[in-house]
Parts: C-alpha cells; structure tokens; sequence
C-alpha cells in the first residue's frame, strides 16, 4: 500500500505505482558497469605497479653494471642488482635483462634494458590483452678514473 501526503481532498501519493521496480531494474544494470569499472581498475594498478617495478629494476642493474669490473661481469651484475626489484612483486613474470656492454669502457654509459611480461587475463576484462611486455632502458656512466679488467 502507497503512502499517501495530507488528509480530505487533493492527496497525493509519494510514491506512484510507475516507479515501482525501478530501484531492481537500476541495480541489474548498473551491477555490470560497476563491476567492469573495478576489474580496469585492477588492471591499470597492476600495469603501474609492474611499470614501477621494470624502471626500478633497470635502475638498479644500470649501477650495478656500470660499477661491475668486466663486460661479462656487468651482465652477471645486473641480473643479481634487477631480479630482487623484479620479484618482490608478483605482477612482472618472465623478467629479461640485457646489457649493451660493446663499449665497455672508461667514461662510457653503460646502458641495461629491463623487460617483464604482465598478466592481465586472470581479471577477465573485455577488450583487455591476456598480457602485456614493459620495458624500460637505463644508462650509466662508468668511472673514467677506473680500470677495467679485459
């Protein structure tokens, strides 16, 4: 039963019977929108936090390698400076890092490329990709005053 405003003639109803079910009909059409609005939102945090993760990994493994006594060193270096920046996070999987390390030399930029893969399909997000790769490339100067070991 409808509540009804004053007492005699002119009542008005508050609440017409046309609005009736409205309320549902609104829930089951905003509950999708909602729901798909949270799982891109998931996936943008973990796009961010794995793009983090891959830059400061390169930054670490650039320092380490640029400080590294060797070429072959510095590509050992970067992997032992990257992989614990990578893995302390579960959203980069499959890491890769690779060193420029042709013109490893006095006063040269070292220069460290850091990829990993992000996985994006357990969100099920339409029109997302399953996974994505972020890279990032660091540089940094080796000592002009060191020797370098052949």
């Amino acid at each position: 039963m409808s509540q009804v405003e004053g007492k005699g003639r002119g009542r008005r109803r508050l609440c017409p019977d046309t609005a009736r079910g409205s309320l549902t009909v609104e829930l089951v059409l905003l509950t999708p929108v909602i729901a798909l609005f949270l799982l891109v939102s998931l996936a943008c945090g973990r796009y961010s936090l794995a793009r983090e993760q891959v830059v400061g990994g390169a930054r670490a493994a650039a320092t380490a390698a640029a400080v590294a006594g060797s070429a072959g060193q510095a590509q050992q270096a970067a992997l032992a400076a990257a992989l614990p920046v990578l893995e302390s996070n579960h959203s980069c999987t499959d890491p890769i890092v690779t060193v420029d390390s042709g013109s490893f030399a006095p006063g040269a930029i070292v220069r460290v490329s850091v990829s990993c893969r992000v996985e994006f399909a357990d969100l099920l997000v339409p029109g997302f990709p399953g996974a994505t790769r972020i890279k990032a490339v660091q540089g940094a100067a080796i000592d002009q005053y060191r020797t370098i070991q052949p």
